[in-house]
């Protein structure tokens, strides 16, 4: 194996003024019920869990933790703890997380799928 030859002290640094800016937070823009369907729906395109759990935890903080635990039947420790991620969380929790928020799961074929399908079709091929 070859000996990597990446200097971090040769990289060029950016000279930015970040004074009058403040940290990102998604919840600030999660206001309609299709802005936070397709929030979700992005962040489960990463196909990792802790990313949706993070996109879960932005959206529960824009809706109101006490009104999202109370909607969802579980008290605000409980879903704190689901949020925060790492231990392994039953689809029934976040099922009833997701109908409090007022979205659900769905399932559709992949463009992949789809794009497949469509060109056998033009070729004639079932």
């Amino acid at each position: 194996m070859s000996e990597s030859k990446f200097k971090p002290e040769d990289m060029p640094i950016l000279d930015l003024d970040t004074s009058g800016t403040s940290v990102y937070e998604a919840s600030r823009f999660l206001d309609s019920p299709e802005t936070i369907s397709a929030y979700l729906a992005q962040s489960m395109k990463s196909q990792d869990p802790q990313v949706l759990m993070k996109a879960l935890a932005e959206v529960v903080k824009a809706q109101g933790v006490n009104k999202v635990a109370e909607a969802a039947g579980v008290n605000r420790e409980s879903l704190y703890k689901t949020l925060k991620g790492g231990s392994k969380t039953r689809y029934e929790t976040v099922q009833k997380l997701m109908l409090a928020l007022g979205v659900e799961l769905t399932v559709q074929p992949l463009a992949v799928n789809q794009a497949a399908r469509a060109k056998s079709a033009v070729v004639g091929k079932p």
